[in-house]
């Protein structure tokens, strides 16, 4: 029998639907539950063994998702500035950890990586005409073999993108890798890879907008309510601004459920363990050295060379504990040495 159904009984069905996940959502036991004990929810809240995966292309896309609910896309339109991951989904409140534009800087794109003032030209903000930064089309890999013996499955994008302006051949060449794992229903990790290789001699001035940046989503940030904190337990903007840190992140509650995104910086960087780091009370964090180098001098990258950036991205529910971020960061250290 083919059931018809109109675009008014559908909203309303919708609508009741999405209504009764919000009160299962603020009534659920354990709300607040810390990364260090994820697992221990009941069988009826959560899925049965590993979370389970599923990635697919859709154009210039790549969508991934966790039982069967969408965790990130990652997006290399030709016309874009520069290729981003947006949304990042909580595992437990299925809103978005991050913005993908928000003022009074929209040029944050959620998960992104950049800098402006290379060779004179931009590849953090303003217009695409000031440069870009060009996919050539992302890839799903398979999985080879996993880093870490704690994660159960993920699902590994790559990528190869041209910096340069257009008309112009590219100064920069990188390739990148993002590795999606959930080693439990309540923790997310995103792992980045890139390797940046100089196709023209590299001058880079001193600047703040550069290399790996998160936007996070308002009411994760101090200005909506949240807390700002790094590794070394400072808290708030003046606090950790321009300060080493191995890690720096946001938690807020939204729905009645404590979530944190945080940012790790991996020990082998060219910068570590002394890189300081941009952070912004309103969302914005960023391992960066670019606006510490000497004004006169900058920082040169010569022709042919590379260097190689590693970093964290961690999504859990619960609040940041430092404990187990030290910890989440040391398995991070050991497994991305080779």
């Amino acid at each position: 029998m083919t059931i018809h159904t109109d675009r008014r009984s559908l909203l309303k069905q919708t609508l009741a639907g999405a209504g009764a996940a919000f009160l299962a959502g603020r009534s659920a036991p354990g709300a607040d539950t810390h990364p260090a004990t994820a697992g221990s929810r009941s069988a009826a809240e959560e899925p049965a063994g590993a979370p389970k995966f599923s990635a697919y292309s859709f154009g210039a896309n790549i969508w991934v998702r966790i039982d069967n609910r969408v965790f990130t896309c990652y997006r290399a339109n030709a016309d874009q500035k520069y290729p981003y991951l947006y949304p990042l989904v909580g595992p437990a409140t299925g809103l978005s950890m991050t913005d993908e534009t928000c003022e009074p800087w929209p040029h944050h794109r959620s998960v992104f990586f950049g800098c402006d003032r290379v060779n004179g030209a931009n590849y953090w903000q303003e217009g695409n005409d000031r440069g870009q930064i060009v996919s050539r089309g992302p890839k799903l890999e398979p999985l080879k073999g996993r880093r870490d013996s704690s994660i159960p499955g993920e699902v590994t994008i790559s990528d190869i993108c041209d910096w340069r302006v257009p008309g112009q051949p590219p100064v920069i060449v990188d390739r990148r890798r993002y590795t999606i794992a959930a080693p439990s229903g309540d923790l997310r990790l995103l792992d980045v890879d890139i390797t940046v290789t100089a196709k023209v001699d590299i001058h880079i001035t001193r600047t703040n907008h550069s290399l790996f940046g998160i936007r996070a989503a308002r009411e994760l940030a101090p200005v909506g309510g949240g807390m700002l904190i790094n590794s070394n337990g400072q808290i708030g903007e003046k606090a950790t601004f321009g300060l080493p840190a191995r890690w720096c992140g946001y938690q807020g509650r939204r729905l009645g459920i404590v979530e944190s995104i945080v940012v790790m910086d991996h020990p082998n960087n060219p910068w570590a363990p002394d890189c300081p780091w941009f952070t912004r009370d309103y969302g914005n964090i960023s391992p960066t050295p670019f606006l510490w180098i000497d004004e006169q001098k900058g920082w040169d990258l010569p022709v042919g060379e590379s260097i190689r950036l590693r970093y964290r991205v961690v999504v859990t529910k619960g609040e940041i504990e430092k404990a187990a971020m030290d910890g989440l960061w040391e398995a991070f250290a050991k497994a991305q040495q080779a």
